[in-house]
């Protein structure tokens, strides 16, 4: 690749690597790598899903795939610090664009949400998923089930539970693991809920480790809680980015006070190394709310720490 091509989302060949490019220019695919709907030669794909209708307070998380993206190319440079290799060495990630689904016809998005990511996952790839408020995470666990079956674990990281009671086939962004716990897609028993900081009477027999908590105890402390917990259970990791305190996540629907600092869930990721990761995703990013981007920012630091988990899972295999 001549070192003055740029628009690396598009005229990359080499789905490996890191290659930079100027960061306030070109398309905004995630982390530069290549728009691309085939993804038969990757090991991970990249999925946006800008659906927010399943809200409870304030929405705009529709926007919050493009925003991630966006801020993902301040990063795109060089490895984030402290990590052993690039992610990008060793996994061939695509950017898939997005989810599509027709907002006119609400009763079928949750089947489409499913049907896109199914379509990504049986083909082989790992997937990192965009929000889009938390609701999608029920749709993408039922694809991620169809492959791999399940109950799996669910390594949770938010503010609240998101396991509080409905009826009959009403769901929305705080009930939906309640459903997926009662249908068979989650064993609450080797799942762990982290941050937590909102009161619930019934929270299914999941593993919680609240924010004071985490707080109170070291790091360390808390990541041999999860790992203790998951085992070696196939995991998918969900990060709701109000899990953070608002001082470090502002642009969110539902922010609470007394979160995650941004250190906090970061170390606490990096330190996971080795867990069986089946898919993950980050979601909550509304940036309408957001203060110069670091809630956006914080995400995408996320979703790449996420990469990082899925390169260090065990037998790990790649397309290189």
């Amino acid at each position: 690749m001549d070192k003055h091509d740029n628009d690396f989302a598009l005229t990359r060949k080499n789905l490996h690597g890191t290659t930079p490019e100027p960061t306030y220019g070109g398309v905004t695919s995630f982390m530069r790598r290549k728009y691309s709907k085939d993804v038969s030669q990757a090991d991970v794909a990249v999925l946006g899903v800008p659906f927010d209708t399943a809200t409870t307070n304030r929405s705009g998380t529709r926007l919050g795939p493009r925003a991630i993206r966006n801020s993902s190319t301040i990063m795109a440079w060089e490895r984030p610090y402290g990590m052993e290799f690039d992610p990008f060495d060793k996994l061939a990630v695509v950017d898939a664009g997005d989810a599509y689904f027709d907002f006119g016809k609400p009763e079928s998005v949750p089947d489409a949400i499913q049907q896109a990511a199914f379509d990504i996952i049986s083909q082989g790839p790992g997937l990192l998923s965009l929000g889009g408020d938390h609701f999608i995470t029920y749709p993408l666990l039922k694809a991620h089930v169809e492959k791999f079956g399940g109950p799996i674990s669910l390594l949770h990281f938010d503010a609240h539970t998101d396991t509080w009671e409905d009826e009959n086939d009403r769901i929305d962004h705080g009930t939906m693991f309640y459903w997926a716990t009662k249908q068979g897609l989650l064993d609450p028993a080797t799942s762990v809920q982290v941050g937590i900081r909102t009161q619930n009477p019934d929270t299914l027999g999941f593993n919680i480790i609240d924010a004071p908590q985490v707080h109170e105890q070291t790091i360390e402390a808390t990541v041999q809680q999860i790992r203790a917990t998951l085992g070696d259970t196939p995991v998918y990791v969900t990060f709701d980015i109000d899990c953070l305190d608002p001082s470090y996540a502002p642009g969110t629907g539902t922010p609470v006070c007394g979160g995650l600092t941004t250190h906090q869930a970061l170390t606490i990721l990096r330190s996971l190394a080795g867990i069986n990761v089946i898919g993950m995703d980050v979601v909550e990013v509304a940036p309408q709310y957001d203060v110069g981007e670091i809630t956006s920012l914080a995400a995408s630091s996320i979703a790449m720490e996420m990469l990082y988990l899925y390169a260090r899972r065990p037998s790990s295999e790649t397309r290189r």
